[in-house]
């Protein structure tokens, strides 16, 4: 029994915790580590709401790691720095992190590994950031699905592997307190929050698991569409920053499907949304440059207008359209967006002003509790129709219509935009006359 360093990243929990899992139970003494790196933080795409969230996550897992006498250490740096000075320092036989699929991690993953491994450590990387890893599911020549249905038929033909046994976190022997980094503060790196944030604790994601399974679930097909509805399960922050894994998420859904058989068309159709989550994540994997550009290369040469106004106007919720208005007010305010109104937006900003969905993707990265790569971009490209979307491109959301359809009472848009109603709240484009400049714009790309 040797001494080992788990790095944390996105995975910030010690129940159903791979790769803590098994450091815990194979390693005499145990070094958490998280690597506070500067190339995420400085990022221009990183906002102040995930910076937040992450930042007390931290904080609550240091606190669940004391209560078992093991303390966190933070260093600020590159992991190229970091991690081999940490691994002389506590003369580790043994690295465990899990995997991710973005192209920048994984890059920086296989250098750690090499930079370990030449120190004469042994690298353990585990799948555990998705329910099935990107390889698992793949058409009989091998290749990747780039369609959600048939990824999902074949998705749900996996067996899928259970929670960790519990307890999932046994504690080794208590290392020594080596030094540790203070967070940084959001001003020092040139973030400021203007929104309150909700408890980032492993306990609150549990909680919020088990009121969203009690009763919303049993709904969710009905209600999901809706804003004005408690409806979703509000777990997107939580899963973000690792503090419930989207496997035992899974495996809760199916438990209440046994005991609620009546709601079965209800809970499959949740269930479907986490595939949808495993789906952008092996797109990302498989597909790298997605994170960049369009999937579908063709799309890059979209001639997008991007004018700086109608930008400014969609971003501050000022559009003169209550739905798409309501929603931008909502993630301003809240940092959180219903998935609805996420592709509502997203299509009235490519395709109704015609501006990059790449603009769009950023601000949310920027604004988004939950701002996720493979999701964020998934979707976006999705509803830009430069993705993986098996519809054509000339599926363009009327966002009056979709107001009547999900908020018919005018609930939420009445929360949001109180001033809907007056003369002066006009739309500051014609709807109909931009779709058909919609048609034109995609029509002018070398594939039509």
């Amino acid at each position: 029994m040797s001494t080992a360093i788990h790095w944390f990243r996105a995975d910030l929990r010690l129940t159903d915790n791979t790769a803590l899992y098994h450091a815990a139970r194979n390693h005499r003494t145990l070094y958490p580590l998280f690597v506070l790196d500067p190339s995420i933080l400085l990022s221009p795409t990183n906002g102040a709401p995930i910076t937040a969230f992450f930042f007390a996550a931290l904080e609550s897992l240091r606190h669940d790691l004391a209560r078992h006498g093991i303390p966190l250490t933070l260093r600020y740096g590159l992991p190229r720095d970091v991690i081999p000075a940490f691994i002389r320092e506590t003369r580790a036989q043994a690295l465990y992190f899990n995997k991710d699929v973005e192209p920048a991690a994984i890059a920086r993953d296989q250098e750690i590994t090499r930079i370990a491994q030449s120190l004469g450590l042994q690298v353990h990387a585990f799948e555990d950031n998705s329910i099935l890893p990107p390889t698992a599911v793949l058409k009989p020549d091998g290749s990747p699905y780039t369609v959600f249905t048939p990824y999902s038929k074949n998705w749900l033909s996996n067996k899928i592997p259970p929670p960790l046994p519990q307890p999932t976190f046994q504690a080794p022997t208590p290392p020594p307190r080596p030094p540790s980094d203070p967070i940084p503060s959001l001003s020092s790196l040139n973030l400021t929050l203007k929104i309150s944030i909700p408890p980032a604790t492993e306990t609150a994601a549990h909680e919020r698991l088990t009121h969203f399974i009690s009763g919303p679930l049993l709904h969710y097909r009905s209600h999901r569409n809706f804003p004005a509805i408690d409806g979703t399960s509000r777990l997107s922050p939580y899963i973000r920053a690792g503090l419930i894994s989207t496997r035992t998420i899974y495996h809760a859904a199916q438990a209440a499907l046994q005991k609620h058989p009546q709601a079965a068309d209800e809970i499959h159709t949740f269930i479907k949304e986490l595939i949808w989550r495993d789906f952008y994540r092996q797109i990302l994997y498989h597909f790298p440059h997605a994170a960049t550009s369009a999937f579908r290369p063709e799309y890059n040469d979209i001639p997008w207008e991007n004018n700086p106004d109608l930008f400014q106007a969609w971003c501050q919720g000022r559009t003169g359209f209550p739905l798409v208005d309501a929603a931008m007010r909502q993630l301003n305010t809240t940092g959180w967006m219903h998935n609805r109104l996420r592709m509502v937006v997203a299509m009235f900003l490519t395709k109704d002003l015609h501006i990059s969905w790449q603009w769009g993707e950023r601000y949310f990265m920027q604004h988004l509790l939950d701002a996720d790569l493979a999701c964020n971009n998934g979707g976006w490209q999705w509803s830009a129709s430069t993705g993986t979307d098996a519809a054509p491109y000339f599926r363009i959301f009327n966002p009056n219509s979709q107001a009547a359809k999900f908020d018919p009472h005018g609930a939420f848009i009445a929360q949001y935009v109180p001033e809907h109603n007056d003369l002066t709240y006009q739309p500051i484009v014609d709807h109909n006359t931009r779709r058909l400049r919609t048609l034109a714009l995609y029509k002018l790309t070398p594939r039509h």
